[in-house]
């Protein structure tokens, strides 16, 4: 049989099809650029509005003239004539908010001028460069660790639904929840700073208290591990046990007048720290995870004595610096191990290092305690209840002032943590109970993959998704700051800020509050787009 074969033209048989050609990198970010332009006008549009709208209702709602209209000087009329003079007050205030706007507009090329405070004649990029430090210092620790310890909370008591724990970490939450602010702040300003700076005197417990207290910590512990009944018998013995021969120590050698975690401490902590991050993060079968966790804690420990050289002329860039190289280690020791995932292992041991760094750096904090608490301005009541620094503090050792810091951040950290954490907690038990029941979480589990797995790489991902809306919000919402704890606390924060500027009919001081509330919250609105992008892969950002 014979076979035909059609020849073709020399330039038609030489010439290949054409071949798709892969997107290149500027094609597949201009979907991404033009929704981020688009968003980013539509919000300035936004932004803008509202500023008009909250100018005009403080021209017609504050009258700096309320004052002299009360004065009994003989040279009112004048007074008032300058007032209205020096505030422009002459002027429609759609006029005047023009004008304010132009002030704003300059910041496109450095030269901002959001107005000056006429009580204080102080300008308000000053106000606000002095109010957003003290109020992030504030606001950013407490955030975070509710942020961290709400999720932690609420994911256990999803995965113990029904259980003890579970009904017991849904009533806190509720009652936190319901818990006024300012209540909450005075009652740990009774309890938290005059009670416990009483205590101090003499820090020794009775044995009643010491057994109640160790009952209690098993009672946390089983219930935080679950099991059968004789797993938890177990656990609340030995966390019985282990709990009262600790706050027995602490009371018989007076450790709370002289803390410190010394060596021993920070390698207990360093191990513990190790297999619970390796737990998490890869499992206990991972051995080449584990053994690069301890390593990191080895090597953390190796140099207890040697960092205590650089402590000693410490400084603020010297322990990130540090704390950078701790990060960069780990890497290097997860990575060295190797194995056929290294990214887990320098995950793991990264981690490990910036924890075992941690213990570090708090134990050489607890080395001044004894100074900061003996010295004539603290007097034996380390725990401050107002303001964000002891006056007067002789030296500026930055240990000293890093622990006068903390003594004066922990009341309101504490009565800030309280209230959030209900919040996330209840968000997130709620969200990974939902993701908990779907689909593909059942089907992950038919193929045989260990609970951990499918908790940590399934559904916990997903879990975070409604999250995504608050936190953000939540982040911007710092630099708002917390009026009530605030003004509890005599923080000079944004918060004082706006209720004092707010009182003194002052108008531009609370427009530039406004505006950096107002901007932080756009800009978180945008990100949220984005991390929802980022967690969940059906979602794509475009124009």
């Amino acid at each position: 049989m014979a076979t035909s074969v059609t020849s073709l033209p020399a330039d038609e048989a030489t010439t290949a099809p054409p071949q798709p050609q892969a997107p290149s990198r500027l094609r597949r970010s201009a979907p991404m650029l033009t929704f981020l332009g688009r968003r980013l006008l539509s919000s300035a549009i936004v932004l803008l509005g509202a500023t008009f709208i909250v100018y005009m209702l403080l021209a017609y709602a504050l009258d700096p003239l309320e004052d002299l209209y009360a004065s009994s000087a003989p040279n009112k009329e004048q007074l008032i004539e300058a007032r209205i003079r020096d505030l422009n007050l002459d002027t429609p205030p759609a006029v005047r908010w023009v004008l304010w706007l132009g002030g704003v507009a300059r910041c496109g090329i450095g030269q901002c001028d959001l107005g000056n405070s006429w009580v204080t004649n102080e300008n308000v990029i000053d106000m606000l460069g002095t109010a957003i430090p003290s109020t992030v210092q504030l606001i950013a620790a407490s955030t975070f660790l509710a942020i961290g310890l709400g999720i932690v909370v609420g994911i256990a008591s999803a995965l113990r639904q029904y259980t003890g724990f579970d009904y017991t970490v849904t009533f806190m939450s509720f009652v936190l929840y319901s818990l006024p602010s300012f209540w909450v702040a005075v009652l740990l300003k009774l309890w938290g700073a005059i009670g416990f700076n009483d205590f101090l005197r003499d820090p020794t417990l009775s044995t009643p208290a010491v057994v109640g207290l160790a009952v209690l910590g098993g009672l946390i512990w089983q219930a935080l591990v679950a099991g059968d009944i004789r797993r938890r018998l177990s656990v609340f013995g030995i966390a019985t046990l282990a709990t009262g021969a600790a706050i027995w120590g602490m009371s018989a050698t007076g450790w709370l007048l002289d803390p410190n975690l010394t060596i021993v401490g920070v390698l207990v902590l360093g191990v513990a720290s190790a297999y619970a991050v390796t737990a998490l993060t890869a499992g206990l079968r991972n051995k080449r995870a584990l053994y690069a966790a301890l390593t990191t804690v080895a090597v953390g420990v190796a140099l207890y004595y040697p960092l205590q050289w650089p402590f000693a002329v410490a400084s603020a860039w010297l322990i990130i610096g540090l704390a950078a190289a701790a990060v960069a280690s780990g890497m290097l020791i997860g990575w060295l191990f190797g194995g056929p995932d290294r990214g887990v292992s320098m995950r793991t041991s990264a981690i490990t290092a910036v924890l075992v760094g941690a213990f570090i750096y708090i134990d050489r904090v607890m080395d001044v305690w004894k100074l900061y608490s003996n010295s004539s301005r603290i007097a034996g009541r380390p725990i401050a209840t107002i303001g964000s620094q002891t006056p007067g503090l002789a030296g500026n050792d930055y240990w000293v002032t890093t622990l006068d810091t903390f003594t004066h951040l922990v009341l309101p950290t504490i009565a800030l943590i309280l209230i959030s954490f209900a919040s996330y907690t209840r968000y997130s038990r709620a969200s990974l109970l939902e993701v908990m029941n779907q689909d593909y979480i059942r089907t992950a589990r038919a193929k045989g993959l260990p609970e951990r797995v499918v908790t940590v790489r399934h559904a916990f991902r997903n879990a975070l998704i409604p999250l995504a809306t608050v936190v953000p919000l939540d982040i911007a919402a710092l630099f708002g700051g917390a009026i009530i704890t605030e003004r509890i606390f005599a923080w000079s924060g944004m918060g004082t800020l706006f209720l004092t500027s707010l009182g003194a009919r002052d108008a531009d001081p609370v427009m530039g509050y406004f505006l950096v509330v107002g901007t932080m919250l756009v800009l978180a609105n945008i990100v949220v787009d984005f991390i929802y992008a980022a967690l969940d892969p059906r979602i794509r950002v475009n124009a």
